[in-house]
């Protein structure tokens, strides 16, 4: 892949997690690709991300892979950047030769190469990413996490149905993934009648938010809904307690990570989040993958992890189905997924943009750990566009 005359340079491992059951079966494996964000500021994530898919290809392989056949995982390192998730994906589809890929990481990278698995007609299942144009590149790439704007939209009915607030505040992480989650808070806000006292936009990597604590303590919100990744999130948090911020804090799936905790330590306690992961669900599905998590790993699961579980359980059930690894008939198989049961809830269908429907997960730090809170199934909050 050449940019403005240059190679565009490419961070990448490839682990081969298909020999995990490539030998008992004894059979041609079948390549699937996975982006994460292995190295960077988001490397927590990646490594939840790729430890998660992991075990998804390792119990579809015990369990005797597609129709005889292994899953082989070819998984490459994006750093969370679009520049290197285009090498990426150029790599997978020219040199990998994947018959589908897991886009497991974050809204910018994933919205940068949607159109180049469209054209390629290689199926793409996107884990976790949020913004809506990602499933708008075409009918090849589908989303199994949250809308973000939906995500956005159940935060805000938390704060006015849940937590009664009156009115609110918003810190905006200035990127994408931000901006989705404002659009919809503001949105369910005004129809919901709670004020937005004031909103501000921080950048990724903010580490002193003293002025902007400073701003909501004088307003005084009941709640301040804030979107950031791990480490912006337990800052905040941690700051916020020790300047002695009262309103409650609502955050996002930016949040669910072990390393939020594990940061902000008692800032964490009783800070609730608008999520696609219940730690409580008694679904076998999700009871197995928590617990499997937790047994293999020695650490907690995280919804950035169990979406991309449950991308590679899409895709394998659709090459089940398909009877072939032809691209096109895996596209169309996923596009006829039904009630498929995920760590994340039962992925119903997908709608004619890509877009899943599921119940919405609030959790709460409770004890250093994330337990339910409530939940958020409206379909009128819940249902993505279908164009």
């Amino acid at each position: 892949m050449r940019s403005s005359g240059r190679w565009v340079p490419l961070v990448a491992v490839i682990l081969l997690v298909g020999l995990l059951g490539t030998t008992a079966l004894g059979a041609e494996p079948i390549k699937v690709g996975l982006h994460a964000p292995l190295t960077g500021f988001a490397a927590a994530d990646g490594l939840s991300v790729r430890q998660s898919v992991e075990l998804a290809v390792k119990q579809v392989n015990d369990a005797g892979g597609i129709n005889g056949r292994p899953i082989q995982l070819v998984v490459y390192d994006d750093r969370a950047d679009a520049k290197e998730a285009v090498a990426v994906a150029y790599k997978l589809i020219e040199q990998d030769k994947v018959v589908a890929v897991v886009g497991g990481s974050y809204s910018a990278p994933m919205r940068a190469v949607a159109p180049i698995y469209q054209q390629a007609g290689i199926p793409m299942v996107a884990g976790f990413a949020v913004h809506p144009d990602i499933t708008r590149a075409g009918d090849f790439v589908f989303r199994c996490g949250m809308l973000g704007p939906i995500e956005g939209a159940a935060a805000g009915e938390v704060a006015g149905n849940v937590l009664k607030a009156k009115t609110a505040c918003q810190m905006t992480m200035d990127n994408d993934f931000g901006r989705a989650l404002a659009e919809g808070f503001r949105k369910r806000a005004g129809e919901l009648g709670f004020k937005i006292l004031w909103e501000s936009l921080y950048p990724l990597g903010e580490q002193d938010f003293t002025p902007y604590i400073t701003k909501l303590k004088q307003l005084n919100p009941d709640v301040v809904f804030t979107s950031g990744y791990y480490n912006e999130a337990a800052q905040f948090c941690k700051q916020a307690k020790d300047l002695g911020l009262k309103a409650q804090i609502l955050g996002e799936e930016g949040f669910d990570s072990p390393k939020f905790i594990e940061i902000a330590g008692k800032a964490s306690e009783g800070v609730i989040i608008v999520t696609n992961l219940n730690r409580d669900d008694t679904r076998p599905v999700a009871k197995a993958f928590i617990e499997d998590y937790r047994r293999l790993y020695k650490m907690e699961p995280d919804m950035v992890g169990a979406s991309n579980f449950d991308a590679l359980l899409v895709i394998a059930d659709a090459l089940r189905r398909a009877g072939s690894t032809d691209p096109r008939a895996i596209r169309d198989a996923i596009a006829a997924t039904k009630d498929l049961q995920g760590a994340t809830g039962v992925i119903r269908r997908f709608n004619k943009l890509g877009e899943s429907t599921k119940p919405i997960q609030v959790q709460i730090v409770k004890d250093g750990r994330f337990r339910y809170f409530a939940e958020v199934g409206d379909p009128a909050i819940i249902t993505p566009p279908e164009k």
